[in-house]
């Protein structure tokens, strides 16, 4: 998988089209990652006790990788991705401008 917990991605289809924000968190096996402050749907929670009132949570759900892309800083855009050996280390770079990522 191409895209790690930290990286800056941009939102490739849906709501939340052209925004981008930090990956928070990554499910390799769904093959989805979630996206800081987007892809955000409200959930009704019913009361838990008697008396207590029920209410709308804010959740932020996981988007399938293949709707987003990494977006390179030094190229100000959403690129892919390239591996390379540098010094016995596999490094990713951005296929655009070369720079690493």
């Amino acid at each position: 998988m191409k895209i790690k917990k930290g990286d800056t991605v941009k939102i490739l289809t849906g709501k939340d089209r052209a925004k981008t924000g930090k990956v928070i968190k990554v499910y390799p096996k769904e093959e989805k990652v979630t996206v800081e402050g987007l892809n955000i749907y409200k959930k009704h929670v019913r009361p838990k006790r008697q008396g207590e009132k029920g209410e709308v949570v804010q959740v932020v759900r996981p988007i399938h990788f293949s709707n987003v892309a990494l977006f390179c800083v030094n190229c100000g855009k959403a690129v892919r991705v390239g591996f390379r050996q540098e010094e016995k280390q596999k490094v990713r770079y951005c296929k655009n401008c070369k720079g690493l990522i």
